[in-house]
């Protein structure tokens, strides 16, 4: 197959004609065909985007898995058993050119009879293999949480404020958290391994029980935590961190660029006390204590005063009693509750 400039425009020629000349820039180009291949490219815009469309195609083959592969492979041997069966011509030009790209290197050949040899099967499988069996988002509103049962068995446990976008695929499934924190309960699949992507942190698990939490909307407490109940889970930062392996009773923390810290236990609390409707602060500053209680609801308190939003509580309280917070709060802390309509504003307690 030799594509002149003069070719009609058709998408299927193009297509096809790009197709060609992708495989034959596998090897060393001549001058003469060097000067063709441009010719080729300036005579139609559409020339060079078909080329462009393969270069991407490529770039994807890296990522397809050991049964895409099989099957491209077996319709090549097909496809070249076939032109071995005829003795057109035609037939023996377009054999060679067959036989030429079996003897490129195995992806490369896979990925240049595509189009040729599988009538499209490989952008047609690349396509199937990326349309997820399985999508949904699912949100749950301030003082809210939510069980949610996935077809593939896992259960998800959402706390207030939360937003995940759920995708299960032919051969991974994926849950994004957007926001707030949830408990996973995965069910073991070893050929669809389940990944949590949180911010630039990644957990790999295939069954197991943890929890993630992403609050990047909340000033101080932006960093991705992980903690595991049950089973192990690969912990995938940002660039430049290590990849780290949790077991149970474990819990690490990235922070927003997904710089992973060191590995600690989990507080006896557990990995997720808002599932009993508690809350837990340890050593936490009084302005993060009261933005995590404004995920479940208003709360009426405000802090201004820089000083008093910097002191450290330590508590477990219950998210849905803020009067007992309230209560609590002069014992602990040197501060007073001054009233001022709707809100109420700690301040420092007068000495």
């Amino acid at each position: 197959m030799n594509p002149s400039p003069s070719s009609p425009a058709h998408s299927s020629d193009v297509d096809q004609q790009a197709l060609d000349w992708f495989a034959r820039r596998q090897r060393a180009f001549t001058a003469a065909e060097e000067a063709a291949f441009h010719a080729w490219l300036q005579a139609n815009p559409a020339h060079r985007a078909a080329l462009a469309r393969w270069h991407d195609d490529w770039r994807q083959l890296d990522e397809l898995p050991a049964d895409g592969v099989a099957q491209l492979r077996r319709q090549l041997a097909a496809d070249l058993a076939a032109e071995q069966r005829s003795s057109a011509p035609a037939s023996r030009g377009r054999r060679d050119w067959l036989a030429g790209l079996a003897a490129m290197a195995p992806r490369a050949a896979l990925a240049t009879v595509a189009l040729s040899a599988a009538g499209g099967g490989f952008l047609a499988w690349n396509r199937w293999q990326h349309q997820p069996l399985y999508a949904g988002n699912f949100r749950t509103q301030r003082g809210q949480q939510q069980d949610v049962t996935l077809p593939d068995g896992s259960v998800l446990r959402l706390d207030t404020d939360t937003r995940i976008a759920v995708a299960l695929y032919r051969e991974r499934r994926e849950v994004r958290l957007l926001g707030g924190q949830a408990v996973f309960h995965v069910q073991g699949d070893r050929a669809r391994p389940f990944e949590v992507l949180a911010g630039a942190v990644r957990v790999t698990v295939v069954g197991t029980r943890f929890s993630v939490r992403h609050t990047p909307d909340i000033p101080g407490a932006d960093e991705i935590r992980v903690q595991v109940e049950e089973g192990r889970v690969r912990v995938t930062g940002g660039a430049g961190s290590p990849v780290m392996e949790l077991g149970a009773g474990q819990r690490i923390a990235a922070d927003a660029d997904g710089q992973l810290g060191l590995i600690g236990r989990v507080a006896e609390a557990g990995i997720a006390p808002w599932r009993d409707g508690r809350i837990t602060f340890d050593n936490t500053p009084l302005a993060q204590v009261l933005a995590e209680f404004g995920r479940y609801g208003s709360t009426g308190l405000q802090v201004r005063d820089a000083e008093v939003a910097a002191l450290r509580v330590t508590g477990t309280f219950d998210p849905q009693r803020l009067e007992n917070f309230r209560r609590v709060l002069p014992r602990v802390l040197p501060v007073a509750l001054r009233r001022d309509g709707a809100v109420t504003e700690i301040v420092a307690s007068e000495k």
